[in-house]
């Protein structure tokens, strides 16, 4: 007796069947299949939204009954608009952004507006335009912030070269990785360090380079990149090897999972057919 029945959610050819258990602490329940035209067996909705991908939109799919259902995704919906975790998230993370100087007035004042045009004498300067007002050492108030992993166990920081010295008041190795970690960051321009770093001691409201990092002039030899080349090239075949591994490991287990189950469908069919009989 076949006790499939055909899904007019999914595409033509697509089979339905639902089993009740007969034995077992859940015995009267009951577990829902779908068959493929080619009668591939799927347990679950993301096992099948796996292999439909996008040929047909699962959004609203009730596994269960087996038919869309609008009014669940629309309730899904609006319980993730009116989830407080949800409504922040688009909003920025103040304390994820750098600690820049930022300015406002508070009082009301008229603006001259300034277009450019041939016969107009005012020529603008895009380099000040774009330019930020920045503090100075503002890099400082990043001291004492630590990475953590997810077992908040504090990340051992990472060790900058020996070429790499820092500049200015109280400079250490903190405010040197800070420094150089956020000029890599906010700045796409190549990093050199403060070309006149003994001016900079001695007066840094006048010499100090705010596009550069608090770190004194270095060069980048030729040998230097080389081995940060092997660097890379050793740290890629590691993860490589890892993710294989993972990969390999993951199969396994879902295959071992499958064959599991397989058996106790198979079991779970001859005791039925018994009962049956």
């Amino acid at each position: 007796m076949d006790r499939r029945m055909d899904c007019p959610a999914l595409p033509p050819g697509w089979k339905k069947e639902e089993v009740i258990r007969k034995s077992g602490l859940s015995a009267g329940k009951s577990d829902v299949y779908y068959f493929s035209p080619s009668g591939k067996k799927f347990r679950s909705k993301p096992q099948l939204a796996r292999y439909l991908g996008n040929t047909v939109d699962l959004s609203s799919f009730d596994f269960r009954t087996g038919k869309m259902m609008p009014s669940k995704l629309q309730k899904n919906k609006q319980r993730l608009r009116n989830d407080p975790l949800n409504q922040n998230k688009g909003k920025p993370d103040l304390n994820t952004t750098l600690p820049i100087r930022q300015t406002a007035s508070i009082f009301k004042q008229p603006v001259t507006k300034v277009t450019n045009h041939p016969s107009n004498k005012v020529k603008s300067d895009p380099q000040r335009m774009n330019e930020q007002p920045r503090q100075l050492f503002w890099e400082k108030r990043l001291q004492g912030l630590s990475a953590s992993d997810v077992t908040e166990q504090i990340i051992k920081t990472m060790e900058l070269p020996k070429g790499l010295q820092g500049v200015g008041p109280g400079s250490n190795d903190e405010t040197l990785l800070s420094a150089v970690a956020s000029a890599l960051h906010t700045s796409s321009a190549p990093i050199t360090g403060q070309v006149s770093s003994a001016a900079v001691e001695k007066n840094p409201a006048v010499w100090l380079n705010t596009s550069q990092p608090l770190c004194k002039a270095f060069i980048v030899t030729d040998e230097d990149i080389r081995k940060q080349e092997e660097r890379v090239q050793q740290v890629r075949k590691k993860l490589e090897e890892a993710l294989m591994a993972d990969i390999l490991s993951r199969a396994a287990d879902t295959e071992e999972m499958d064959i599991e189950v397989d058996k106790k469908e198979r079991q779970r069919e001859n005791e039925q057919s018994e009962l049956e009989s």
